[in-house]
């Protein structure tokens, strides 16, 4: 039995991207995908309009927190997918590194933020086929 795939999404606050499109991977793809979140720069808590979009679609994200990026964390990932990290994130060899161009939820009002919360949504539902159909 193959082991299941492991990805990490990296932003620099881990408090709103990140931390969305880990909720929906979970979410979405229950124990099929280990999946993980960190930022370069965590902030102390998460954004409350990425909690309120969450909450919108029923998905509650107040029991996570951000998490500092870790060259292990990233060693034992399968695919990485930057949001925004730039070179904060360190290279190994041999995992995916994936950078998705999405806006910062930061200091952005609920409707700004429920339009990346539904490219995020889109692109993790693509993410999931491709990763369980391997």
């Amino acid at each position: 039995m193959a082991t299941k795939p492991s990805v990490l999404f990296v932003c620099v606050h881990n408090a709103g991207r990140s931390q969305m499109a880990q909720a929906f991977l979970t979410h979405l793809a229950g124990d099929t995908i280990e999946v993980r979140s960190a930022g370069s720069a965590p902030a102390h808590t998460l954004n409350p309009a990425a909690i309120e979009a969450m909450t919108e679609l029923g998905i509650d994200i107040t029991h996570q927190s951000p998490e500092i990026l870790t060259p292990h964390t990233v060693e034992t990932s399968d695919v990485v997918i930057t949001m925004g990290c730039g070179d904060a994130c360190p290279y190994f060899p041999g995992v995916d590194y994936r950078d998705w161009k999405l806006d910062d939820p930061a200091g952005q009002g609920i409707e700004a933020v429920r339009v990346i919360r539904d490219e995020i949504r889109t692109r993790v539902e693509h993410l999931i086929t491709e990763l369980v159909s391997e």
